[in-house]
């Protein structure tokens, strides 16, 4: 079971790259066309398309987000972002391509990331009512904060608008 485990990473190690500021289009149409999934689901002030613009992500490269990308076939079907913010590493921007979820692209992107960062305090923020995000981290072992220490959390590392606050929660994982 270890050397399979050992196989599996390697493989998806292979397929998995970090990507800059010039792959903005590819990174953008994975997490615009993913995150379709949030219509209806968020509240609808929190809702806007395109859901992440080109400026945002810029401005999130400025903010020394690392992004990683697997590559399937030649095509970018998912990302997923980190950024060190104090004393812990926030995960960012988690997203596979509509087509491609329920595959283990983003299964293999946060294992990627979990090696890489073993011995590190890591936490996520994701929608409340994103039930699916909550429960696929869960499998990793992430543990979801209460609202109160969500919002703590949410304002102590993160800088987003007191609205997507209302409506988020944190997930960790030590």
């Amino acid at each position: 079971m270890i050397k399979k485990l050992k196989v599996q990473f390697a493989i998806y190690h292979s397929m998995i790259s970090e990507y800059t500021k010039s792959d903005i289009s590819k990174i953008l149409h994975v997490i615009n066309d993913a995150s379709l999934k949030y219509k209806g689901v968020i509240p609808d002030n929190c809702w806007q398309e395109p859901y992440m613009s080109e400026q945002e992500l810029i401005d999130e490269f400025n903010n020394q987000v690392r992004m990683f990308g697997y590559n399937h076939n030649n095509k970018l079907t998912g990302v997923i972002g980190i950024q060190t913010v104090k004393d812990v590493i926030l995960i960012r921007h988690a997203y596979t391509l509509t087509s491609c979820q329920g595959k283990g692209t983003g299964s293999a992107l946060l294992e990627y990331l979990l090696k890489k960062n073993q011995n590190c305090r890591l936490l996520v923020g994701t929608w409340r009512k994103a039930t699916w995000a909550i429960r696929f981290y869960e499998k990793f072992g992430f543990i979801l904060h209460a609202k109160e220490q969500s919002t703590l959390l949410l304002k102590k590392y993160w800088k987003i608008a007191p609205k997507q606050i209302e409506n988020s929660v944190v997930l960790e994982r030590f």
